[in-house]
């Protein structure tokens, strides 16, 4: 009842907008308004804090540096492996330990790791013998951990030597901060999706981080390198083997309960990508999945008063799940326009962006890669060699953006909770 009262919002959302006839405006203005915001947040972001930091490249002084627990969940990571523990083995940090979770793999995962352990004092092993999900892993690594701080990191993904220090330090620093996400970089950029998705990373995913994290509310941690307080993980219950995005469910749940999370732009993790359209579109149409099931799940708590700062964050997966069903809907009655004379009301002459709008919209999409270069020159140093690539990237990130909601949001929809979600096969990209 709750996912449908939740899809009845939107749907009544987009029926307004149409009887009332703003609809193509809501089209054609949405995502202007969304860089607008993101330009807008992610500078404020980089003057009040981030240029103020000495950069990735320095160790932030910590004194009393408390046992940290890195866990990294495996499966089927064989070729990777190695150059993760590598990296996670190698962090400025006196008292950590490295805990890999093999979960069930079919490769010789178990094997590298095994392996692994008389190179790496700091490395325990933990072997699943059936694949039950990442999140579960995850749960299994808490269970052995000893530390009170727990960082995150993906089997096929390398931590900077100082990303550890800046995931802990906000923590350290503020007993409020329940978690905090890091700085993911593309590191697979050999093809035409790889280069784009650099600009995806850079100019939307770090501008909108950044924003949110100013708005008050971040929508989802990147699963791939982040850290959390123990005593938060506990008092949400840990990681939703349920849920098919177990990132996006526990930043909800943290900040249910009122825990804060961070952004963090000096903790670097170079990671890999998919690069095959493929690959692409199932990781994007289980992001999409994963962000409406998160949402149906919250539906009826968030309205309570107690939890209104939450509102941002469910005003943004409306709008932007109702975008995409307006834009279907111009679609259907534009086509229909084609052979049937329509009434005002419903008429949608074009499906293009009037000349005025469309210059306008170009202009902001060129200050929104302008501000990303001036914030992310200290991370990718050939950044400016990007920049080609980065102009195709608005229309590439609306048109998916569009269809793997269209797709992700019925399957939330009709997917039973019950149904425990295991690793299933990834596009890891060309190296």
């Amino acid at each position: 009842m709750t996912k449908i009262f939740g899809f009845f919002l939107i749907m009544l959302f987009v029926m307004v907008a149409l009887v009332r006839g703003y609809m193509l405006d809501f089209v054609f203005l949405y995502p202007m308004f969304m860089s607008f915001m993101w330009v807008i947040g992610g500078l404020y972001f980089y003057v009040q804090w981030e240029r103020k930091t000495p950069g990735p490249d320095t160790t932030p002084v910590i004194k009393d540096q408390p046992l940290v627990s890195v866990l990294i969940p495996c499966y089927n990571e064989g070729r990777n492996a190695e150059e993760t523990i590598y990296a996670a083995c190698m962090q400025n940090w006196e008292n950590f330990e490295v805990i890999a979770i093999n979960d069930g793999s079919s490769d010789d995962t178990v094997d590298v790791l095994d392996g692994l352990l008389e190179k790496y004092p700091q490395l325990r092993v933990i072997n699943l013998a059936d694949n039950q999900g990442k999140a579960m892993a995850l749960r299994m690594g808490a269970l052995f951990a000893r530390g009170e701080f727990l960082v995150c990191v993906d089997g096929d993904a390398m931590m900077h030597p100082n990303a550890l220090a800046y995931l802990i330090k906000p923590m350290l620093d503020n007993p409020r901060v329940g978690a905090v996400t890091g700085n993911p970089r593309i590191r697979t950029r050999s093809t035409f999706l790889g280069k784009v998705q650099v600009g995806e990373f850079s100019s939307i995913i770090g501008l909108i981080k950044r924003a949110q994290r100013v708005y008050g509310l971040i929508f989802t941690i990147s699963g791939v390198i982040c850290s959390y307080r123990r005593r938060a993980l506990h008092q949400c219950g840990y990681w939703d083997p349920t849920m098919i995005t177990e990132d996006i469910d526990i930043s909800w749940s943290l900040q249910l309960k009122h825990w804060q999370i961070q952004y963090e732009a000096n903790a670097l993790c170079w990671i890999l990508m998919p690069e095959t359209l493929r690959g692409l579109w199932r990781q994007r149409v289980r992001w999409a999945q994963g962000g409406a099931e998160v949402f149906f799940k919250n539906m009826k708590r968030v309205w309570n008063w107690s939890d209104h700062r939450m509102w941002v964050l469910v005003l943004d997966f409306v709008l932007s799940t109702a975008w995409a069903y307006s834009y279907l809907l111009c679609v259907l009655l534009w086509a229909l326009g084609k052979f049937y004379t329509m009434s005002a009301t419903f008429n949608v002459p074009t499906l293009f962006p009037p000349a005025f709008w469309g210059l306008v919209l170009a202009t902001v999409n060129l200050v929104q890669f302008l501000a990303a270069m001036l914030i992310e020159r200290r991370y990718e140093k050939d950044f400016i060699r990007l920049f080609y690539w980065m102009i195709w990237y608005p229309l590439f990130f609306w048109l998916i953006s569009l269809l793997t909601t269209l797709e992700g949001v019925p399957r939330a929809l009709f997917k039973k909770h019950s149904t425990r979600e295991a690793w299933g096969a990834s596009d890891r990209g060309f190296r």
